[in-house]
C-alpha cells in the first residue's frame, strides 16, 4: 500500500484522523509544539506540522471512496485524476525528526534589536534590526534602516544573517 496525502477541512485533522482510523486506515498526522498566548496567558499547545493536511496509507482501489467521504476530510490530494503518491522515505525521515510524539523546531537564532543584513530577494544587502519571530512561520518582522526613514518588514529567517 501507498501513503497519499489527505486534504482535511479547516482545523479538522484530529477529527478527519479519527474518522480514518475507524475505517481501518494507518494514518500520519505530525505534529509540533508551540508556545501561543491564550487569554492573556502563555500555553504550550500540539498542533499540526501541516495545517490541513494529513498522510493515509491505503489501497485506492478498495477504500478510496470511503476516504473522501470521511468526516473531516475534504480530498485526497491528486495531480489530474490519479491521487498523489507521498514517497514512504519521506514519511520516515519526518517520524525520524520527532522527539516525544513531536517535531522539534529550532530555536529562532535572532534575538530583538540584534542587527541582520538581507541575504535574498529584492532587498539583498540592506541593513535592518530584528524585530521578532512570528509565531507558527519561518517568517520575522524585521526593521529596515534607510537614510530617510525606517519601515517594518516581514521577511523569511533563511533570508537573513547576523552582521
Amino acid at each position: 500500500m501507498q501513503w497519499y496525502a489527505i486534504n482535511t477541512k479547516p482545523h479538522q485533522e484530529y477529527v478527519a484522523e479519527a474518522n480514518l482510523h475507524r475505517l481501518g486506515v494507518k494514518t500520519f498526522c505530525p505534529q509540533i509544539r508551540q508556545d501561543r498566548m491564550i487569554r492573556r496567558k502563555m500555553q504550550t499547545m500540539m498542533s499540526p506540522l501541516f495545517p490541513g493536511y494529513l498522510f493515509a496509507q491505503f489501497s485506492v482501489d478498495r477504500q478510496y471512496r470511503s476516504i473522501v467521504y470521511a468526516r473531516g476530510v475534504r480530498r485526497v490530494v491528486a495531480f489530474g485524476s490519479e491521487p498523489a503518491i507521498v514517497d514512504e522515505g519521506l514519511i520516515d525521515i519526518i517520524k525520524s525528526r520527532m522527539t516525544d510524539e513531536y517535531i522539534h523546531l529550532p530555536d529562532a537564532q535572532f534575538m530583538p534589536g540584534q542587527p541582520v543584513r538581507i541575504q535574498d530577494g529584492p532587498m539583498h544587502g540592506i541593513e535592518a534590526v530584528f524585530q521578532r519571530g512570528l509565531p507558527g512561520s519561518q517568517r520575522a518582522v524585521i526593521l529596515l534602516r534607510t537614510l530617510a526613514y525606517q519601515a517594518r518588514v516581514v521577511v523569511d529567517q533563511k533570508a537573513i544573517v547576523n552582521l
